[in-house]
Formats: C-alpha cells, sequence, structure tokens
C-alpha cells in the first residue's frame, strides 16, 4: 500500500513522504527542508530511501545533501538539471521509470518553469507529484521554457488519468483562484471551486491535492485549447493563449 504524508515547509512549499509498507521504502518528492522532513519521516519511524527531485530550485533540491548524509538515500533528478542538483545518483527524463518497491512510477517531462523540469506518476496508486509544473487553478511561471515547451509539458499532465490526484508543490490556489475567475468568469465549476478554495483556506484546510478531473474543468492554463478561452484572450490556438494567460498572470494583482 502507498502511503502519503503531506506537510507544510518553508513559507508555502508542501513536503511530500510517500511510503510504501510492502517494501517498507520511503522517498522524499523533492527536498525544501532537511531538518522537517526527517522529523517527520523518524515520527512515523519511516527509513528514507529515495529522493525524487522535480527541478533544481532551492526550494526543491535544496535539502538532498543533508538528508542523503543522514540516511544514505539514493537521488533522482532531471537529466538537464543534475549539474545544479547536490547528489544525483541516477539522472531521467520523460520515458524513464523510477521504483518504489514494486511499484513502477513514470517520468514525464513537464519542462517550462524550468528547463528539465520533471514529473512523477504513480499510476497504480493513481497520483502524481508535479512540483512547479501545475499548480491547484494554475501553473509555475515560465522562468526558463518557452510557451510551445510549457504548453506541450501540460498536454502531458492533462492525457493523465481524469482520476489522479496531483500533488503540486505549493499553496498557491487562493491567488490563482483570483486570476482564474478573472480569466474565465462565466466558469460555473470555476466559481463553486473557487469559494470551496475560500473556505478551506479560511479554516487552515490545504487545497492540495487536487483531482485533474477538477483541473480540466477549471484551471484556464490547462484549457487554452478551449475556443472559449481563446476568444476571450486572443490567442488563435492552444500555445498563444496560454502564452496570453501566462504573461497576465504574471502581472496580475
Amino acid at each position: 500500500m502507498i502511503e502519503v504524508h503531506q506537510f507544510p515547509c518553508l513559507s508555502d512549499n508542501y513536503g511530500y513522504l510517500v511510503h510504501d509498507s510492502a517494501s517498507g521504502e520511503t522517498v522524499c518528492i523533492d527536498t525544501p527542508d532537511a531538518d522537517r522532513y526527517l522529523a517527520e519521516a523518524a515520527a512515523r519511524g519511516w527509513q528514507i530511501t529515495q529522493i525524487w527531485n522535480t527541478h533544481w530550485h532551492a526550494d526543491h533540491a535544496g535539502g538532498n545533501a543533508a538528508i542523503k548524509a543522514a540516511t544514505g538515500c539514493t537521488i533522482s533528478a532531471p537529466a538537464q538539471e543534475t549539474a545544479k542538483i547536490a547528489g544525483v545518483d541516477r539522472a531521467v527524463d520523460g520515458g524513464d521509470t523510477v521504483r518504489l518497491g514494486d511499484h513502477v512510477v513514470q517520468v514525464l517531462a513537464v519542462g517550462g518553469h524550468t528547463l528539465g523540469h520533471v514529473a512523477y506518476h504513480l499510476p497504480d496508486a493513481g497520483l502524481a507529484f508535479v512540483g512547479d509544473a501545475l499548480f491547484a487553478l494554475g501553473c509555475g511561471r515560465m522562468f526558463e521554457g518557452t510557451a510551445p515547451q510549457f504548453w506541450a509539458s501540460l498536454t502531458r499532465l492533462k492525457a493523465l488519468p481524469a482520476e489522479t490526484l496531483v500533488y503540486c508543490a505549493h499553496e498557491y490556489t487562493a491567488s490563482n483562484a483570483r486570476f482564474a475567475v478573472h480569466a474565465d468568469p462565466d466558469n460555473a465549476a470555476l466559481a463553486d471551486y473557487a469559494q470551496d478554495v475560500t473556505a478551506r483556506r479560511a479554516q487552515g484546510l490545504p487545497t492540495v491535492p487536487t483531482s485533474l478531473a477538477r483541473e480540466l474543468a477549471t484551471n484556464p492554463f490547462l484549457r487554452a485549447d478551449d475556443p472559449v478561452l481563446q476568444s476571450r484572450w486572443g490567442g488563435g490556438d492552444a500555445v498563444a493563449t496560454f502564452a496570453a494567460l501566462r504573461a497576465a498572470k504574471d502581472s496580475f494583482r
């Protein structure tokens, strides 16, 4: 059985420990705070055996060295970004697989936020860990990639089973919801989602994970191929519409 333990890190990151009870293995999804990860694993009696990095940013790979020194774990990280990530044992890219016990995990190339960003999909558990490529009602800033690359990455995520639970790396949903409603004001499902987000945050509850099905219906960045959004945002195609949405979000207040 796969267990996911989620906990807040830093100012707005989420940490994830994924534990396979059959093998006893535990993997860190990214490492924003080494001490917090080690403490959370110890509190559950879990032994960290692996780290899977999604990209090179310090709030995702900054704890690698300390966790590896404490546990002897192995680290898998994006092939294009290994020069920027500490302690990598295996470079991975889209089409590769990693394992957690007997579970085969698909690596997806989802560059755009950074050039080599990857996601990890556990098909038999219905889970995907997407880092900063996709957020609840949003997507990452396009720091290094291009709009065609990022849209292709989101298209790969859109193709996962709709029931997939999507674990993103930050609690950005309230801010994302404000922009999403601005971008797509006539979307009734989005209006309901935004109300749910407001209620959950008022209670101090997380809005992550989210379901891919809900994001497909409401997340404007995943809907850049929808004629309604293309008409509203002046994009003649999905890439142009995605680029327009991403630029608008960058300056939205």
